[in-house]
Parts: C-alpha cells; structure tokens; sequence
C-alpha cells in the first residue's frame, strides 16, 4: 500500500506543479486512479498528504481540489522567502566553499550567456530559470543548514503550483539578473549582510515583476 500511495503521491504532485492539473481544478477519485494506476484508496492518502502539504484542499461533500493562489497568498509566500532566503545567504557567506563559489560563478555566467543568445523567448526564459533554480540552490545548501533547504524547497514549489515562473519576461529576468552577480561578489567577500540585503531584494523584486504595470487595468 505504501508504494501504491508513492506512486499515487508523486503523480498527482508532477501534475500539479507542471500544469496538467492547475489551480482551482478538481480532482475526481475515479479519474485519478486511472492517471496513477492505482486503485482508490492510495489515491485517497496522496490526496490527504498533498492537502497536508498545503497543495490541494479537501471540502467535505465536495471532494479535492488544488489550492488557488490569492494576492495576498503570494505576497505572504515571498515574504516568507525572503526572510527564509535572506537568513540563508548571510549563513552561507560566512560557510560558503571554494566550489560552492566556482558553481555560483559559473551559473551566472552561463545565464550571461542566455540573455544574450539568439535563442527563443520561451527557451531563454526556461533555462534561465533552471540555471536560477541552481543559484538559489547552491546558496541553500551552502547555508549548511538542512532545515532551511527543505523549508525553502517547499516554499518554491509552491511558487511553481501558482505557475509565478510562466508570469515572467525576459526584460524580468534580464533586470535582477544584476542581483546574482551582486550576490557572488558578497558571498567572495564573506559580508553576511551584504548576501541578506541582496537576496532579500531580490526576492521581493520577483514578488513585484509578478504583478501588471502601473496603469495596466484601465489601459494606460
């Protein structure tokens, strides 16, 4: 039963978080079990650990759905980033490894390289992200810290269930891109507050690159 629950568990997760399944969707036990594999009881505990796990919610009489996400749910998610992230970065200046730094600098500038290929929008932006994913990773688990790693983990992937990623230009990304280089050069002087200052501004510029210009809603 546990491995049918995995199963069960990791497809519905995937699914979520790549779209196949997106906000606001409900999800019937009957046509799970045919997209897991697995019968209806596996499928009732993934469902139960997901709505644990703040992905789905389960209304009594109504069955499961994934979470939406409100503007202030977002504004509390990178809020709780940035605090999260921030406190990882001054740990991990003071802890960071020569090789951790040889990844961070080489991360960016492989994201150097993609903002200034001749590449598609669509893949430019996605592989820049991986290479972000890769930035703000390495800074984690230079953190020395286990518990941030995991807090953070679930807090991104949250970010991706409300598809925050697809919301992002090009002309986004390129401008807090100067933040990672900044962040390299704070973690190769070993300033603690100078990482914190830059990760959490860099946080919160994301926050803001999700939400329309000034003027988008009356047409100006």
């Amino acid at each position: 039963m546990a491995n049918a629950a995995d199963r069960a568990y990791d497809a519905i997760r995937s699914g979520i978080l790549d779209g196949t399944f997106p906000p606001n969707a409900r999800l019937k036990e009957a046509e799970l079990v045919t997209f897991c594999g697995v019968s209806r009881t596996p499928v009732r505990e993934a469902l139960r650990r997901l709505a644990a796990e703040d992905f789905v919610r389960i209304q009594r009489n109504q069955g499961a759905q994934v979470k939406s996400w409100s503007h202030d749910d977002l504004d509390d998610l990178f809020s709780l980033r940035a605090l999260l992230e921030g406190h990882a970065a001054a740990r991990a200046a003071e802890r960071i490894t020569a090789a951790d730094l040889a990844r961070l600098s080489d991360a960016i500038r492989e994201m150097d390289a993609v903002l200034a290929s001749d590449t598609a929008q669509s893949r430019k932006i996605a592989e820049f992200l991986r290479l972000n994913r890769v930035v703000h990773e390495t800074v984690w688990q230079a953190s020395g810290s286990d518990r941030l790693v995991s807090m953070l983990g679930h807090l991104v992937e949250q970010a991706l269930m409300a598809h925050t990623a697809q919301k992002f230009s090009i002309a986004r990304v390129a401008q807090s891109h100067h933040h990672h280089q900044e962040l390299l050069r704070a973690m190769q002087a070993r300033d603690a507050a100078w990482a914190e200052a830059i990760m959490r501004s860099h946080i919160r510029a994301a926050r803001q690159a999700l939400d329309p210009p000034a003027g988008a809603a009356d047409g100006h």
